[in-house]
């Protein structure tokens, strides 16, 4: 019998032990409920219509049967077999428990209150005169449960009647009645009649009626006035409260920006400064009070506006600064309708250390570990500035492999601080709920790598963060500057620089410095939505106004030079694009588009090394080393003494990974990744773009675990390649060589990936 006949054999037993198992536990009289099934009959109903409303109703029926995969139900059999355990620990009992369902029996079922609920659900809909019947099937030992709904014709809304008194309240609902949700011609939907109660209290609350509610609000509903028509009146409830139909103002806003639960009595004469409208009641003076003017909407005499307290709430939040942040509203001691607004804000930690070391180890027989410490600030000059400072140091040591010992050790640093708004020649301000921020950073690394190369690169940049709403971010570095200085370059990368002008490229003196930008927009925080989105795109101009200005033209022999090294002039864009279907609860297809472009020009004839776009490794394609794929259909010779390092201007990648949970905290994953880079102008003709691009993609496979301990995901991922761009046309797609049994293919092929987080 051939592996595929045993794995065939294999899946019919398990299906066969399954299915039929499962009910020989059973006690007598016991029957396994096994689902139900709801049927929508009325000639009035469009076809499409009855599916909808047939699946909505499905969704509503209890108890749900035994979870299925596959059409197999694998925790009521692991259920059964594990039969009654001794003791309330052990592998028995967590076989059981843990993993195992119990079985969800027939006379769990009350038919007669899934028909209510599915004839109170259709008449909400605006299916009056609904009948609801309902019946059950027995096979064997299970049982399904069968239910027939005959709705009437949908009612439609004829007209729709706003509130018509003068008082302050209704005038207001009268004026937001044009974006209503209830529509003349549409269905009678009660949850839509909800929603818009939701609404108006919402816009209510934004036009300074502090204390109204949804409640407050009653929709009548008459019947009466045509055939399958009705007409809504919307009314305020007699029972309303008085001050639920006023409008109220900000009065005094008093800040604590110390406070403590444990000692509530800060209110002390000597404790307080008034700043514009702010009282600030701070006993050790630890916050300058201009920031609370920078980040509170409210400022008195302001009617109160539900989005100006949530922006302001948010914003405080988002700064960074505050471990918690409590806000109260009390009737002011004043005439009028106002209100004092109190902030009762409890610091993080000013200062505080960590301190982190990582073990990683990759395909190309490398192993290393890094250590990380930073120290932050988080209020450097009492403006809630954060400063950070880090330090790192870091070795990856070839310990096999036929050319051992190019090691690999990093060390360096980098200091960068944050100001809560934004610094610059104009005064801006952002209204969003998020803080605009501006950060300045600088750093240094000394990389060495044994046997080959050492590299100095210092880094600087200058710029600003905002985000628009939860969804839209922007960075905006107005300068970024780079520069990379080789020393101790060895004999051997000498000769070998010589003959691949790539690896010159690597060692190359190199200055950067330009304006970058790049905006990002996710919705992916919408778990329940079935379609979510991540975008990113950025551009990188380098040397763009200095190039101008001085007429650099390295075609004409004109290249200018800043500290005697030429500057690089170019300009780069990258996307990234991603989209995630959910497919259930517990499993959804993601799937990610990478698409880059450099293009030199000016003072530089070819792009910077560490500009450049790299493919391969733990986040990118799984089935081939790091840095290993390409350019085109290239195939570096040196790959096996020392890292490859292969690098190119184009840059197309594609991923798609279906994600499913096994267990608990135990997700798995089956991946397919594809991509390669390529070269504008190389003088090697195999390194560069052209029309047969598509022909010189990699493409790789492979499956994966992901323990999910939600302050960290462990990903481990098993890899091979599908289709290798560098073995010549025709004969690229190694389908026809995999083979798991051979040991000679595994070692060549089976790429393992350990890393932290999703790749994408």
């Amino acid at each position: 019998m051939n592996n595929k006949h045993l794995l065939y054999y294999l899946f019919g037993l398990l299906l066969f032990a399954s299915s039929c198992s499962n009910t020989k536990y059973l006690k007598e009289g016991e029957l396994l409920y096994v689902g139900g099934s709801v049927k929508v009959e009325g000639k009035d109903i469009p076809k499409k219509e009855r599916k909808a409303l047939k699946k909505e109703l499905e969704d509503l029926l209890r108890p749900k049967p035994n979870s299925k995969i596959l059409g197999l139900r694998p925790k009521l059999y692991f259920y059964n077999i594990a039969g009654t355990p001794k003791k309330d620990k052990g592998f028995k009992h967590w076989l059981k428990y843990k993993v195992g369902q119990a079985p969800v029996l027939f006379g769990q079922v009350d038919l007669q209150y899934n028909a209510d609920v599915l004839r109170n659900y259709t008449e909400n809909r605006g299916f009056f005169k609904v009948q609801v019947a309902s019946d059950s099937t027995r096979r064997g030992k299970r049982a399904t449960a069968e239910y027939i709904v005959k709705p009437g014709k949908q009612y439609k809304i004829k007209q729709v009647t706003f509130p018509e008194d003068s008082s302050e309240v209704a005038k207001a609902i009268r004026k937001i009645k044009r974006r209503s949700l209830l529509k003349v011609g549409n269905a009678y939907d009660f949850e839509t009649i909800k929603a818009e109660r939701e609404r108006i209290d919402e816009r209510l609350k934004e036009r300074g009626f502090f204390y109204f509610g949804a409640d407050y609000i009653m929709v009548q509903v008459d019947s009466t006035v045509g055939t399958q028509e009705v007409d809504l009146i919307m009314k305020v409830k007699d029972e309303t409260p008085p001050k639920a139909k006023e409008i109220y103002k900000i009065n005094d806003i008093i800040v604590y920006p110390n406070y403590s639960l444990r000692d509530s009595t800060q209110n002390v004469d000597e404790d307080v400064v008034q700043y514009k409208d702010f009282t600030i009641i701070d006993k050790e003076n630890i916050f300058d009070p201009r920031i609370f003017d920078r980040t509170l909407y409210f400022h008195k005499g302001d009617i109160y506006n539900r989005k100006d307290h949530n922006l302001s709430l948010n914003r405080l939040v988002n700064m960074g600064t505050f471990k918690f942040v409590k806000n109260q509203f009390r009737p002011a001691d004043t005439t009028g309708n106002f209100l004092d607004t109190y902030y009762y804000l409890t610091p993080l930690p000013k200062k505080s250390f960590r301190v982190e070391i990582l073990a990683k180890t990759n395909s190309a027989n490398y192993t290393g570990t890094e250590l990380n410490i930073n120290w932050s600030n988080r209020n450097t000059f009492k403006g809630a500035e954060l400063l950070t400072v880090s330090a790192f140091g870091g070795m990856e040591v070839q310990v096999s492999g036929q050319n051992n010992g190019f090691n690999v050790y990093r060390i360096g640093g980098e200091a960068s601080l944050i100001w809560p708004r934004f610094i610059g020649p104009f005064k801006l301000k952002a209204s969003s709920g998020f803080v605009p921020k501006t950060k300045a950073s600088l750093g240094y690394e000394f990389q060495q790598r044994s046997k080959l190369y050492s590299l100095n690169t210092f880094k600087g940049s200058f710029g600003y963060l905002w985000k628009e709403n939860i969804r839209k971010e922007h960075q905006l570095n107005v300068t970024d500057i780079i520069y990379v200085s080789p020393q101790n370059v060895t004999k051997l990368y000498d000769s070998l620089a010589d003959q691949n002008i790539a690896l010159q490229r690597v060692i190359d003196k190199q200055l950067i410095f330009g304006p970058t930008y790049s905006y990002t927009y996710t919705n992916t925080m919408r778990k329940r939505k079935k379609h979510t989105f991540y975008f990113k795109g950025g551009i990188d101009l380098a040397g763009t106004i200095t190039g101008l200005a001085t007429g650099a033209n390295i075609t004409k022999r004109d290249t200018i030079k800043v500290f005697d090294v030429p500057f690089s002039q170019f300009v780069r864009l990258e996307a990234d694009f991603r989209h995630y279907l959910r497919l259930g609860d517990e499993s959804q297809l993601a799937s990610r588009i990478i698409v880059g472009s450099g293009f030199a020009y000016g003072n530089s004839d070819q792009m910077p090394f560490i500009k450049q776009f790299f493919i391969g490794g733990t986040n990118s394609i799984r089935a081939f080393r790091a840095r290993s794929i390409g350019p085109g259909s290239f195939k570096s010779e040196e790959e096996t003494a020392f890292l490859p390092d292969q690098s190119g201007d184009l840059k197309l990648e594609l991923n798609t990974e279906y994600r499913t949970t096994i267990y608990s905290i135990v997700k798995g994953a089956v991946f397919v990744d594809a991509g390669n880079i390529w070269m504008m102008n190389d003088p090697d003709e195999e390194k560069n773009i052209s029309k047969k691009f598509l022909s010189e993609l990699a493409v790789g496979a492979g499956v994966g675990l992901r323990f999910d301990l939600s302050f960290l995901v462990l990903r481990t991922d098993l890899a091979f390649p599908l289709r290798k761009p560098y073995l010549p046309e025709g004969q690229r797609w190694v389908l026809d060589d995999i083979s798991f049994g051979s040991g000679s293919w595994r070692k060549e092929n089976l790429i393992f990936n350990l890393a932290i987080g999703y790749p994408f």
